[in-house]
């Protein structure tokens, strides 16, 4: 049995279908979990509840971390960090491998330009903290033979069927679908990776069912050479047959917009990863694996045909 824990995101949604390809033995986990492949177990729970979580990983050999709280510092602080030493204690009782997706919150800013899997651990806000403080559980756990465990991590993420999880999909695409502006933050000069949904899970679960993976993080395959906010939107435009209207939100106009919004408001002390260059390198996987990820130019067609062919056509 292969478990996803955060069954319905982005993420888990495609995990489950790559997984397919290794088990037909997947339970999805999650408040209310959907099937995504005809053989899917689902197993509706509470994972704060380590009774229920415990319940919900009895019996399975992989468990896949796709969880999303609520994107604040006091929601991350309260569940996140318990959640995790539940997690690790009951893999280690059950004697099961964990696989965690991560993002890229606890490397130090200064070293954005270049991102790899030994970029030093430096966080500079308080979100980035806890991730770099569950980051730190795994890996100890690890070091002390606690658990089988691996890092997969990845840059902000776009793809098909990507709604609110998506800074592209909210900021350019669904904007510029409907006639409006793009909007990008801070500066649309510098660049800025993305990785492609659906090669972070192929990735993820290939990493899972690949023994020799485990110990280590993981940086999952993202295109090189990315683009900067104004590429980006000019490609996105192009493919949706539109005009590339952008309109830029400076950090004042940030911090006035989360007076009004909860999002806006705990973005603001993450800014700093649009006020420089953000790439993302994943060439040890790439090599490791023989693997291409999916350009930019295929990526932007996908999502378009997939989620806006009525603005296309």
């Amino acid at each position: 049995m292969q478990t996803i824990l955060g069954s319905n995101g982005a993420i888990g949604t495609e995990l489950a279908k790559a997984l397919a390809a290794y088990t037909q033995q997947i339970r999805l986990v999650s408040r209310n979990p959907k099937k995504v492949n005809d053989t899917d177990e689902i197993f509706p729970a509470d994972v704060l509840d380590a009774k229920a979580l415990k319940k919900a990983i009895h019996g399975s050999s992989i468990v896949y971390v796709t969880v999303g709280f609520t994107y604040s510092h006091r929601q991350w602080a309260e569940k996140w960090i318990p959640f995790i030493k539940d997690l690790i204690t009951i893999c280690s009782e059950e004697n099961c491998k964990l696989v965690f997706f991560d993002n890229i919150y606890m490397y130090a800013p200064h070293f954005l330009n270049g991102m790899t899997e030994e970029t030093p651990v430096n966080p500079s806000s308080k979100k980035d903290l806890i991730r770099a403080e569950i980051a730190k559980m795994i890996l100890d756990a690890i070091k002390k033979n606690k658990i089988q465990a691996l890092i997969a991590r990845s840059a902000d993420f776009y793809g098909p069927s990507i709604s609110n999880n998506s800074l592209l999909t909210e900021t350019v695409f669904k904007p510029l679908s409907r006639g409006k502006k793009a909007n990008w933050l801070i500066s649309d000069r510098f660049l800025h990776s993305f990785t492609y949904s659906i090669d972070a899970a192929i990735a993820t679960a290939l990493l899972g069912n690949t023994e020799k993976a485990y110990g280590e993080v993981w940086h999952l395959p993202t295109a090189s050479a990315p683009y900067t906010g104004k590429q980006w939107i000019e490609k996105i435009a192009k493919e949706l047959k539109t005009e590339p209207k952008t309109q830029l939100a400076p950090k004042f106009l940030v911090k006035v917009m989360g007076l009004f919004n909860s999002i806006m408001k705990e973005s603001v002390e993450m800014l700093y990863q649009y006020d420089r260059d953000y790439v993302f390198d994943s060439s040890k996987f790439e090599k490791t694996f023989n693997f291409t990820p999916t350009s930019y130019d295929l990526g932007i067609k996908k999502i378009v045909e997939t989620d806006y062919k009525q603005v296309k056509n």
